[in-house]
């Protein structure tokens, strides 16, 4: 498999063993192990020729900029010039935080309009140089979209499992791109089941599930690689993310210690992670200084992008919020729809309601005091909001608007 250079293999997070990527696709193959598997690399090798006068040389258009941290080479990947998306500056929700700055990272410019797109360029070159010629996995809606799309530029077939509630545009475009979709009543625990009900019936398919694949949380991280630079190498003092698997919140704090590792920043930011209050379990965890979360028995969010009851990786992500001194912070439904609706019309900015919730959690943050007022506040929106406009139309009928 075509490689970059500092590329080293992919090390097991539970029993430490490390594997060649050509061995290995999927979670950790040791003996009653089955951890997730994360891509490593020989940053000594890769010293002073990845500098920020070297990244500044470059055009800001793709995440394929980073691809010495990548897996794979520019020219070898599944890409639609993914990445390179806006960090907008807000002063107007600064004001209404009380801190310095706040600027919004806007996923929602990505080739499907959310971040997933990052993650999916380099899992389904991963599906390509393996062999596969079917790819599947179970999606809240966003995912599956973004799957079936680079699926179908890599001329392979698709299989997304999605929940019912999913969203019209989500499922639409399943379709448009070529996929096969199969939609499960119930949540996202449902569709997960058929999910593996179905690979368990095809030996040839090959999974793009987050933390089962290596490959998605990597092109994730770079969303951490760019708002870096577009700060001028200024570190923001937080970062609110909204969560649920909590991929996005993991790469990023992966992304930020391997820019201390290189000398091109000299400190972390503080992560926190948004949760809907009716889908917290990352927030209950860290509330009670808890090592893994406890499964949610009774989810209930309109927010179906982050009503993950179960998360895979919760470790990991109370490792990420507790080692930079950030945290976790849960609001309601109505609130998260009040961000989004807020955010569109000081701002201008289309929020998905499930990315909401981390401009309602910076809100919170703010009345609680968590800010000393000089502090510079980044929120992701990880999708555009135009995919669930009727929920944010029916929440301001609902009102009276």
């Amino acid at each position: 498999m075509e490689t970059t250079a500092a590329f080293t293999g992919l090390e097991c997070r539970d029993c430490g063993t490390h594997f060649d990527p050509d061995e290995a696709t999927h979670r950790c193959p040791s003996a009653d192990c089955d951890g997730i598997l994360d891509p490593t690399y020989d940053y000594d090798a890769l010293g002073a020729a990845l500098d920020r006068e070297t990244l500044a040389s470059r055009p800001f258009e793709s995440l394929w900029r980073y691809e010495e941290l990548l897996p794979f080479t520019r020219d070898s990947a599944v890409s639609m010039d993914e990445g390179a998306t806006p960090l907008v500056d807000c002063p107007k929700l600064a004001d209404e935080l009380g801190v310095e700055r706040v600027l919004i990272k806007d996923e929602g410019r990505n080739p499907t309009g959310t971040f997933k797109d990052r993650g999916q360029t380099l899992a389904v070159t991963a599906a390509l140089r393996h062999g596969a010629t079917d790819v599947a996995l179970a999606s809240a809606g966003n995912a599956g979209q973004s799957a079936s799309a680079y699926a179908g530029r890599a001329g392979l077939d698709s299989h997304v499992y999605l929940p019912s509630r999913s969203g019209f545009t989500n499922k639409a475009m399943v379709n448009v791109h070529g996929g096969d979709m199969n939609v499960v009543g119930g949540r996202i625990d449902a569709a997960g089941a058929a999910f593996e009900d179905g690979l368990a019936e095809h030996d040839e398919w090959y999974p793009l599930q987050t933390f089962v694949t290596p490959y998605r949380h990597e092109g994730t991280k770079t969303m951490y690689y760019e708002l870096v630079e577009q700060l001028d190498w200024e570190v923001p003092d937080a970062i609110c993310y909204p969560t649920g698997g909590g991929v996005g919140l993991v790469a990023m704090y992966k992304a930020a210690q391997e820019f201390t590792e290189l000398g091109l920043t000299d400190e972390l930011p503080g992560f926190y992670a948004a949760q809907s209050a009716g889908c917290a379990p990352i927030v209950e965890a860290y509330n009670e200084g808890w090592d893994e979360h406890e499964p949610v028995e009774t989810p209930d969010t309109i927010c179906g992008g982050i009503e993950i009851p179960d998360p895979g990786a919760s470790s990991w992500v109370l490792e990420a919020i507790r080692e930079s001194d950030g945290g976790a912070v849960a609001t309601d439904d109505t609130e998260i729809l009040d961000a989004a609706t807020q955010v569109a019309q000081h701002e201008g900015l289309e929020m998905v309601p499930t990315a909401a919730a981390a401009a309602s959690g910076a809100w919170e943050l703010a009345e609680r005091g968590e800010f000393s007022g000089d502090e510079t506040v980044v929120i992701l929106n990880t999708g555009t909001g135009n995919k669930e406009a009727d929920v944010l139309r029916s929440h301001l009928m609902s009102q009276g608007i």
